[in-house]
């Protein structure tokens, strides 16, 4: 994925805060960005912040032969991986021009400066050697990835610890962190980078500059130095020519900001160290800042409930009933109910057939209810023996059918069961048929 050029509106602005001696981030033209720097759990691990820009340094080792040319000196291998997360214009598996750049800068750098004693990490002459790698990732991309990575890389070294090893005649032990505890590098001097972006052929100059500086600058001057001002590289790159006055200036510029940065690197070994040996929380998860919600609380007050029981019934006893509630619900249509105040039915007024079928409903409800008094009645006087046993007839003023129930012998309580059963299912024959009739005329 090619990286998304600037407008040139957006680049006449930022040549136009340079000439002003602005900057995006409200620094001025020699101020760093603030640099800071974390260690995981283990030995050699760290990430560096600078700005938004982040490195994760790692060191590791192992024992390999030497090379033939230095078969007393041990081998430092620098690896720089810019991946897909820190920027999308970077692609994964590719050796780009800026990689191959930066790897061999941070080689000059901290190789070939003699910042680490390589005899130092010799085990037995012309057979093994220790192979320290430092791998940096980038994290995140804004702008000077070499100052970062540089930091990275030198942190990494200086919290990093080798296993500890013996030599018995040709017999090579090498101890665990629990039988002996690690042995730290054998490191010289700090050297660190700090770049300078230069603007209209070097009439501005800006230090450290971001990601979109870093589109419209002219030209980038790298310098190398640790904190005995003494210069450990120099790279000049971007095609411009600058005077001998210009590159002392950097210099002594440079001899500033790696004072400041050496001390900085120097208090958080001496406080990762201290933590650790006071058996301390560390580690990049104890790093990260707490970001806290604050509220205000208020203390619970002591709720007496010896007397609540007592307090209720005196308050449910003087209350007044709602004047709202009814007991009895409010019938509007035939099936429907209602308690209370309500909306009347919606659908209209019924029509003329629906209102016969409610009609027969209610007549046939009261006439049921009629005769399961009625043979309530009966059935009470036959049980008692009151009255005389009498056919039960069930006749309608309206029809011509009438239905004579006869007696029949005991047990009486039976019989009127049955015979209360036999009017119901001829009283509801005789409103099927009538409803026909209805319907046809």
């Amino acid at each position: 994925m090619k990286e998304t050029p600037l407008s040139n509106c957006e680049r006449r602005f930022l040549l136009r805060a340079v000439q002003e001696r602005k900057r995006l981030d409200g620094r001025q033209c020699y101020d760093y960005r603030n640099v800071r720097i974390s260690f995981g759990a283990e030995y050699g691990c760290c990430i560096v912040e600078l700005g938004k820009t982040r490195v994760l340094g790692q060191v590791s080792c192992e024992l390999v032969p030497p090379k033939p040319n230095r078969a007393t000196e041990g081998i430092l291998f620098f690896n720089l991986e810019l991946s897909p997360m820190a920027a999308p214009a970077f692609e994964p598996g590719r050796q780009t021009e800026l990689l191959v750049k930066l790897n061999r800068l941070i080689e000059r750098c901290l190789r070939n400066s003699k910042c680490i004693d390589t005899e130092s990490l010799c085990v037995v002459a012309g057979e093994k050697v220790w192979q320290i790698r430092v791998d940096l990732h980038l994290l995140n991309h804004d702008g000077n990835i070499l100052d970062a990575a540089s930091i990275a890389g030198i942190v990494a070294l200086c919290h990093f610890r080798r296993p500890d090893v013996s030599v018995q005649g040709e017999e090579i032990t090498v101890y665990t962190p629990e039988e002996r505890d690690p042995v730290p590098l054998s490191i010289h001097h700090m050297p660190i980078c700090v770049s300078f972006a230069f603007f209209q052929q070097g009439t501005y100059l800006l230090v450290d500059p971001t990601e979109r500086e870093e589109r419209v600058m002219d030209g980038l001057l790298v310098i190398a130095m640790n904190k005995h001002h003494e210069i450990c590289t120099i790279q000049s790159s971007g095609g411009i020519m600058l005077l001998k006055d210009q590159v002392l200036r950097c210099s002594k510029i440079s001899a500033v900001k790696v004072a400041e940065i050496t001390e900085l690197i120097q208090k958080a070994l001496e406080n990762d160290q201290k933590v650790r040996k006071e058996g301390g929380k560390f580690g990049f998860a104890e790093s990260i800042p707490n970001k806290k919600i604050t509220a205000f609380k208020m203390e619970g007050a002591a709720v007496d409930t010896k007397e609540v029981e007592e307090q209720a019934e005196e308050i449910i006893t003087n209350a007044d009933p709602p004047s709202e509630v009814l007991t009895q619900p409010i019938l509007h249509t035939p099936g429907t109910a209602q308690i209370g105040e309500g909306i009347e039915n919606a659908w209209g007024d019924l029509e003329e057939s629906e209102r016969e079928e409610a009609a027969d409903e209610e007549g046939e409800t009261d006439v049921t209810a009629f005769e399961w008094e009625k043979n309530k009645i009966e059935d009470t006087s036959i049980t008692n023996k009151t009255e005389k046993d009498e056919p039960i007839v069930l006749s309608d003023s309206e029809e011509e059918e009438v239905v004579i129930l006869e007696p029949q012998a005991p047990p009486k309580k039976t019989r009127t069961q049955a015979n209360l059963k036999q009017a119901n299912t001829s009283k509801k024959a005789f409103n099927k048929k009538r409803k026909k009739k209805r319907v046809a005329h």
